[in-house]
């Protein structure tokens, strides 16, 4: 793929590239950083039989919650699912399949995908139903945990600012999952607020570079389904 490549395409032709039974990464932590209008719009377009990795399951009618509740996720990969009591429900009927990481295990298995690791060592979780499935070696007169790193087919992360080559600039509490996202999967959506020309960027404002972004979207920050309320007062 050419990196000096102008990326900047419709939400409906980004999300279109996504086929039925896809693994995806979702960036954000609750709500903060995670993209909305892609969610929605992955909604819209009717995708099924998906994987989902992402920090949490949000709550019932926002996020990834819409997806599950419409039985579009086959698959959740994540660190809790505590306020999403239909995500339970899902997970304890059977129709969802529910594979739960320490959070901090989580995000390590994404950043060692994303680092081009295949797995590493560690020792969180030894002897228990955490680690019940791993080989281990035996290092430093120490016992350890062969931990897989964790990739997936796409990832879809939200950015404050982007620019037509694909290069990303976060806001706040947006820098969670996002930046770990963007680099372990095959192919990247991100959306943005702003799309700007190449250059409008200063380079030490860039956080994930364009190399690692496939597609970018410009969403409306006013709009509802952004996470943020259409008019305020």
């Amino acid at each position: 793929m050419t990196l000096l490549t102008h990326k900047h395409r419709t939400i409906e032709a980004a999300i279109a590239a996504i086929p039925h039974g896809a693994s995806i990464m979702v960036g954000g932590f609750g709500s903060p950083g995670t993209p909305f209008a892609l969610i929605d719009e992955l909604l819209a377009q009717g995708q099924r039989d998906l994987t989902l990795i992402k920090n949490d399951a949000n709550e019932p009618g926002i996020g990834i919650g819409k997806l599950i509740e419409a039985n579009r996720v086959a698959r959740l990969i994540t660190s809790h699912i505590g306020l999403n009591r239909r995500a339970i429900d899902a997970m304890n009927q059977g129709t969802l399949e529910v594979t739960l990481f320490p959070q901090g295990l989580l995000a390590e298995k994404i950043r060692s995908a994303g680092a081009g690791h295949h797995a590493f060592l560690t020792d969180i979780g030894q002897g228990t139903e955490i680690a019940a499935e791993r080989r281990e070696i035996e290092l430093d007169g120490r016992v350890w945990g062969i931990e897989p790193a964790l990739y997936a087919d796409f990832a879809l992360v939200h950015a404050e600012r982007a620019d037509r080559y694909g290069n990303l600039a976060y806001r706040a509490t947006a820098s969670n999952f996002n930046p770990l996202m963007a680099m372990a999967a095959d192919t990247v959506i991100a959306q943005a607020y702003r799309v700007d020309e190449p250059g409008s960027l200063a380079p030490e404002a860039i956080h994930t570079p364009c190399a690692f972004v496939s597609l970018v979207v410009r969403v409306d920050p006013t709009t509802a389904e952004q996470g943020r309320r259409a008019h305020v007062g």
